[in-house]
């Protein structure tokens, strides 16, 4: 009886993250993720059903593990009864999540910080992994509604921004774009910025424990 060959199907999605995050989205080809893995081009198609579906899947690995460091960061910092203003520290902590994720998952964290998603996925895209990113986009909004809550009680348009800009804006401009993620000052400066965004607030609305 002839056995079935198995295949390990985390170092395809591996191989496609390494690949990417090196050369850019073009160099993930079926050619070059059978050279790195020796994984045959029906072997793939029959497990991801595309080239298009092992980089969506690659991409959303690591999307997970960020929101996934991020939410933890997040749930620390408002569980820590020392500090005197949780919530401001909750976003403090939420964009310092890209710096925790390069030191954890550093090829994941070059795909998703790195490589444009539009660039690696391109705008037409199956319907379930549409679905994915879908998804998760809204996982990612809603806590920066939740942060927007604890600060500020609000959920509305004008505080969520004010959050985005904390833990999406400053971190890509101050670390991502200067590719300082392991420059303590650069993250020093990070969480300096946040706060002072923070005490202004959304509006006329200040953050709790910090007026």
């Amino acid at each position: 009886m002839a056995r079935t060959r198995t295949y390990d199907l985390d170092g395809l999605l591996d191989a496609a993250e390494r690949i990417a995050a090196e050369s850019g989205a073009a160099a993930v080809t079926l050619r070059g993720l059978t050279d790195a893995t020796g994984m045959s081009n029906g072997a793939i198609y029959h497990a991801f059903g595309s080239r298009l579906g092992v980089v969506g899947q690659a991409w959303l690995r690591a999307a997970r593990r960020f929101l996934e460091i991020q939410r933890e960061a997040v749930e620390a910092a408002r569980a820590d009864r020392a500090a005197d203003a949780p919530a401001v520290e909750a976003v403090v902590a939420a964009a310092d999540a890209p710096a925790v994720f390069a030191e954890r998952h550093p090829t994941s964290a070059r795909l998703v910080l790195t490589v444009r998603r539009t660039d690696l996925l391109g705008s037409s895209l199956p319907e379930d992994l549409a679905r994915d990113l879908f998804g998760l986009d809204r996982e990612l909004g809603e806590l920066m509604a939740d942060l927007a809550t604890a600060l500020w009680d609000r959920r509305d348009g004008a505080a969520v921004d004010v959050v985005h800009s904390c833990i999406v804006s400053l971190p890509t401009g101050l670390l991502l774009h200067t590719n300082r993620y392991r420059d303590p000052v650069a993250r020093r400066r990070l969480a300096a910025a946040v706060r002072a965004v923070l005490a202004l607030g959304p509006e006329n609305s200040s953050p709790k424990g910090t007026a």
